[in-house]
């Protein structure tokens, strides 16, 4: 095997071992496949299309961590202003094959479309100049690619400002066109002569004139066409004007034919020779069509993430996902679409806590949350920034797989719940430590006793393999196998129970009630019917669904008693701080009066010495003793004013100081485990798990992180 023939299947193995087992059905369940349509749509060249279309996640961290920094580089260019080029070009790949043959030469069109992209290519470069620290990304894609005024120059030289082939390009080319004027203007002066002779005599038509196969004919009435020598070029719809070229013109008009042929003729001779001056730089020209290539696609990346808010997350080495304020990326763009809020999660899974359990009622938002962590996982892996939080943080998955929705097999004759069967024996086979399972209504499909027991059976296999997932479901003995395993966690969709409508929030911990019976009886359905199902199930089974149901319902009580409560609080820290504002004002009011006072005395003091001076002048004292009792009274009036600045000064640090140092005392001795807290430069509350020394371990909703107690302030 030849060495280039090794190379290329060693860098096809290694970009396979590199791409997520990512199948078809997968892409389609998370609505990856729409993403893609959308990012194609924002691509404008074929290429960027191309790559848009066949976009995957991959699991090669720098790769992944190359494509969201280079996109997030663009995208802060974009919303800070940053000087950079539009980019607005044509893809040239049929110039470059051109360039590449021999001989060949670029049509004037192709001419332009290179050099529309030497001068953006160009102008970015000029752009991203002694800026590697801002946009070290954009600036390593560049890479060689450099400035080139000389291709710019060659064409310039020979194209004008309109995109036509200069009369300068060549002597020769000038003096045809010089040539063709010349016999324009004799064509014109002939063909006015003869207009204005059949014009007297009456025979031309309304339109007097028009233009046939680029010739300039005069329209005579059809009965008048053998009155006038000429040449008949052609005749109206109606068959009543013939358009006649007068015999006068032919001479003339045969000659401009043949400068015209002449004319293509240098054209293509001048391109010729313009394609073989430029043919030297085609392994540039070609550079700068793979950079404009891939920033066409990376600009496409950039007008995704704008749509939806998308940021950077954190890509880091272990296997976790921590999500802030994650919203669905597809449902984020139809609800913006259409004015409708849209509510945010947070979801954290740990290798201590690696497989989440999701129940509540029906379109409670299971679901969404499921296809949210799959659709987020995918976008980021794929180098698509996405819409949570900065302070996300997400793994490399070698696999992500998902069983969603009703799949049913026509062709292979396949029920929903055999399709379903069929793809859980290829997770069973396939899946390991490093795969994200994502199975929506995990086991249904089947008889509820008997296909709960299996999918129980099926979620112990999925455990005993390490894998990541997320499983919604609404069997209970799914819910209470999650809580007897130590690496799974139930979380619940929270409802509503007063109203008995669905919040959209997503609560770890404890597993949810569908609110089956709850629901039934809130759309009309007579409560005797209800009572009749009751009495049909297990009564334990009633009972717990109740307490589970019941104890939803003190939570949303609880959370709405909480809420009200730090709104309350909030207030009254508001309330607080206004009247520490305004007592501030007073007391500096009363200073600002008590100081205006004592200079009013000190005033009058100075005055009252003053009129002792003037006093001791009037009595004929010596003029030079009632100087000097004057130098001396205002030294040591200088002394007492520098004197007293200093002490004031002193007074107000030790008097600021002494009130800072309480209120860090006060707010130190006040923080404990269990403590309410927020950062001093941030708004979101926290509680304290855990303090060690000067330093605090804080839960900011699902996201854990150590704090220096000095940087915390205490809430209750």
């Amino acid at each position: 095997m030849a060495t280039s023939d090794r190379a290329a299947k060693n860098r096809h193995g290694a970009m396979k071992q590199r791409s997520v087992a990512f199948d078809t059905q997968s892409s389609e369940d998370l609505g990856f496949d729409d993403i893609r349509k959308r990012l194609a749509d924002h691509c404008k060249t074929e290429s960027a299309i191309r790559r848009a279309q066949k976009l995957a996640p991959s699991t090669h961290r720098p790769t992944v961590l190359d494509a969201l920094e280079s996109t997030d580089e663009l995208r802060r260019i974009r919303v800070e202003g940053h000087t950079f080029p539009t980019l607005v070009f044509e893809e040239i790949k049929g110039e470059i094959k051109l360039l590449e043959v021999s001989g060949s030469a670029l049509t004037e069109a192709g001419f332009i479309r290179v050099l529309q992209c030497t001068r953006l290519v160009n102008d970015i470069v000029a752009a991203l100049h002694q800026r590697e620290r801002a946009f070290p990304r954009l600036c390593g894609m560049v890479g060689t690619v450099s400035e080139n005024t000389e291709i710019v120059k060659e064409i310039e030289a020979v194209f004008d400002p309109k995109g036509g082939v200069r009369n300068q390009a060549s002597q020769e080319l000038a003096k045809i066109r010089i040539s063709m004027q010349t016999a324009r203007r004799q064509v014109n002066r002939l063909f006015d002569k003869a207009m204005r002779t059949c014009s007297k005599q009456g025979w031309l038509a309304d339109t007097e004139e028009g233009y046939l196969n680029g010739r300039r004919v005069l329209a005579i009435a059809s009965t008048h066409k053998r009155k006038l020598r000429g040449t008949a070029l052609g005749t109206s719809k109606t068959g009543s004007v013939t358009f006649i070229e007068p015999v006068e013109c032919h001479q003339v008009n045969h000659e401009l034919e043949m400068l015209r042929d002449d004319e293509r003729k240098e054209i293509v001779r001048i391109l010729r020779a313009l394609t073989q001056r430029i043919r030297k730089h085609t392994p540039l020209i070609k550079a700068q069509q793979r950079l404009l290539v891939k920033l066409d696609f990376l600009q496409a990346k950039v007008k995704l993430a704008l749509d939806m808010d998308g940021v950077k997350p954190h890509i880091i080495k272990e296997l976790r996902i921590e999500l802030l304020k994650a919203h669905h990326p597809l449902l984020l763009l139809t609800h913006r679409s259409k004015g409708l809020p849209i509510q945010s999660q947070n979801l954290t899974l740990l290798p201590t806590q690696r497989m989440l359990v999701i129940s509540g009622p029906n379109a409670g938002g299971k679901s969404i949350t499921l296809k949210m962590v799959g659709l987020i996982q995918a976008m980021a892996q794929s180098g698509l920034l996405v819409p949570v939080h900065p302070d996300s943080a997400l793994g490399l998955f070698k696999q992500i797989l998902t069983d969603i929705g009703d799949n049913q097999s026509i062709e292979n004759q396949l029920s929903t719940y055999s399709y379903r069967l069929k793809r859980m024996k290829g997770f069973l086979c396939d899946a390991c430590r490093n795969t994200l399972l994502l199975l929506d209504e995990f086991g249904t499909g089947s008889d509820p006793e008997l296909g709960g027991a299996l999918a129980e059976v099926f979620f112990e296999e999925l455990y005993e393999k390490k894998v990541f997932g997320v499983i919604t479901t609404h069997y209970a003995n799914i819910k209470t196998r999650a809580t007897a395993m130590p690496e799974a966690v139930n979380g619940s969709m929270l409802f509503d129970g007063e109203t008995l409508s669905p919040t959209y929030l997503l609560d770890l911990g404890q597993p949810g009630s569908s609110f089956t019976f709850e629901v039934a009886e809130l759309n009309g359905i007579d409560k005797g019917i209800i009572h009749r199902a009751k009495d049909k199930l297990d009564p334990r089974k009633v009972k717990l669904d109740g307490l589970i149901a019941g104890l939803q319902k003190e939570k949303s009580r609880h959370a709405r008693m909480v809420d009200r409560k730090l709104k309350a609080e909030h207030e009254a820290e508001e309330a607080k701080r206004e009247y520490e504002r305004r007592a501030s004002r007073l007391n500096e009011r009363q200073d600002a009066v008590q100081q205006v006072g004592q200079e009013q005395n000190s005033a009058l003091l100075r005055g009252r010495k003053l009129q002792q001076f003037i006093n001791r002048f009037k009595t004929g004292q010596a003029n030079k003793e009632l100087l000097e009792d004057i130098r001396k009274y205002l030294s040591v009036e200088a002394t007492k004013k520098a004197e007293k600045a200093e002490a004031a000064a002193r007074k107000k640090a030790a008097k600021d100081g002494r009130r800072q140092s309480a209120r860090n005392r006060q707010n130190l001795d006040r923080i404990k485990v269990g403590s309410t807290v927020r950062l001093r430069e941030g708004r979101q509350r926290g509680e304290v798990l855990d303090i060690k020394g000067k330093r605090a371990t804080v839960a900011f909703g699902d996201f854990r992180t150590r704090v220096e107690l000095a940087d915390l302030v205490w809430i209750r």
